[in-house]
């Protein structure tokens, strides 16, 4: 009988991250139960095959997904080839156009090799849904849709919106839901995983189940990842996406143009890192102690390695810096000496940027320089400033200081 860790360790794990888990109190009732039968439980998430390649937004379930493999429960990779059929209306204000079935099939083919980038093939159980839904006859089909009615369905909001709007909602698109919570039905799923964009169709999910005498399962939602751009959600049609097949090199180059800001979900959402781990990283920045593009950098080696490997990632790291050190040396930027004690902030290596700005001559006076950090016009080594101290590795130090379209290079001793 496997031997799973104590339900409070598991559930500081697999709450690292979620949105909103329905309930919480029934997934750890769930937990104890798996502990002493040492049944593991069923754990799913299901993805539609509607392009080719995956991007780090699609590996925020697929990393919860491991977290659940890696507390030795089972997991259940669904690919949706038959709903693919249909496709799901979520975050759309208009019917998807629906895809071949050659379309679909080479797509699936491609996730399969994907996703074991973060899953352990061993471990890992793939379900297609066609498997049941695609043997459903007219009969079954009709006793389904029973179970829910029209006003529940335009309870959802993308079909709310449509329908105030009066834009055309297909009968088909209906059904998604339906189909979809047939599938933990099938798989009789403990937990299943998904989006809080998804709520609804994982709500149905547990309705189902009741109707089929099954305990409903425990729903965890995930927070939506935003794209590069930081405002929407991450989508290669919106050109704001990170492909996990794309080389390190531009992996780490896109996840180094990401704001400061935005670089604390990815953490959370991207990264195997403690909740604990991520907040003493966030308070490092807020004191000084680190800087965000330090943090950023090791952000980038992180979530790059786990897809290439170390070393990918090392010479992905030094390929970046290499090529930024030779795009400011090529603009022959003035250096300047700058005796460290003439900025010195309050704790060992600390420096007071409005002072060194001074020192340069990019600002004609503190309230200036103070005034120009506020406002996020102040760039070190290509990194927007906030703070108005910064914390250098080592003395003597190089730094390259931009306000506006000026620059100069500031020597530190």
């Amino acid at each position: 009988m496997p031997e799973f860790l104590p339900v409070g360790e598991q559930l500081d794990l697999l709450q690292k991250g979620a949105a909103e888990i329905i309930r919480v109190s029934d997934l750890r009732e769930r937990l104890e139960e798996s502990r002493k039968t040492g049944r593991p439980l069923r754990v799913k998430a299901g993805f539609d095959p509607t392009a080719p390649d995956l991007h780090l937004g699609h590996t925020v379930l697929m990393r919860k997904l491991r977290h659940f493999q890696q507390l030795g429960h089972t997991v259940i990779f669904l690919i949706g080839d038959f709903t693919s059929l249909i496709g799901d209306p979520t975050g759309r204000n208009v019917t998807r156009k629906p895809l071949t079935r050659a379309q679909i099939d080479a797509n699936a083919e491609t996730y399969k090799q994907q996703v074991f980038r973060i899953l352990d093939a061993e471990k890992t159980e793939v379900r297609y849904n066609s498997e049941w839904l695609a043997q459903l006859g007219y009969e079954e089909t009709i006793r389904l849709t029973a179970h829910f009615t029209v006003s529940q369905m335009l309870e959802r909001d993308e079909f709310h919106k449509r329908f105030q709007e009066e834009q055309p909602i297909s009968l088909h698109e209906l059904l998604y839901p339906v189909m979809q919570g047939y599938d933990s039905v099938k798989l009789e799923c403990d937990v299943e995983l998904g989006g809080t964009d998804q709520r609804f169709n994982l709500l149905c999910g547990r309705e189902l189940q009741r109707h089929y005498g099954q305990k409903p399962q425990i729903v965890l939602m995930t927070p939506i990842l935003e794209g590069l751009d930081g405002v929407q959600k991450m989508s290669k049609s919106l050109n704001n996406a990170i492909g996990i097949n794309e080389s390190p090199g531009e992996m780490y180059g896109k996840l180094m143009s990401i704001s400061d800001q935005l670089m604390w979900s990815y953490w959370l959402l991207l990264t195997d890192l403690r909740q604990s781990e991520i907040d003493a990283l966030k308070a490092g920045v807020a004191a000084g102690h680190e800087h965000p593009m330090a943090v950023k950098k090791l952000l980038a080696r992180t979530i790059v390695a786990g897809f290439h490997g170390e070393e990918a990632a090392r010479v992905a790291d030094e390929n970046w810096a290499r090529m930024f050190q030779q795009k400011e040396v090529a603009e022959d930027l003035e250096e300047m000496p700058v005796p460290f004690a003439a900025i010195a902030g309050s704790e060992p290596n600390q420096i007071r940027l409005p002072k060194l700005l001074v020192a340069l001559g990019l600002a004609a006076s503190g309230a200036e320089a103070n005034r120009k950090i506020a406002e996020r016009a102040v760039r070190i080594d290509g990194e927007v400033v906030e703070n108005m101290t910064f914390m250098l590795a080592a003395l003597p130090a190089r730094l390259v200081l931009r306000l506006g379209k000026r620059a100069k290079i500031a020597i530190i001793k």
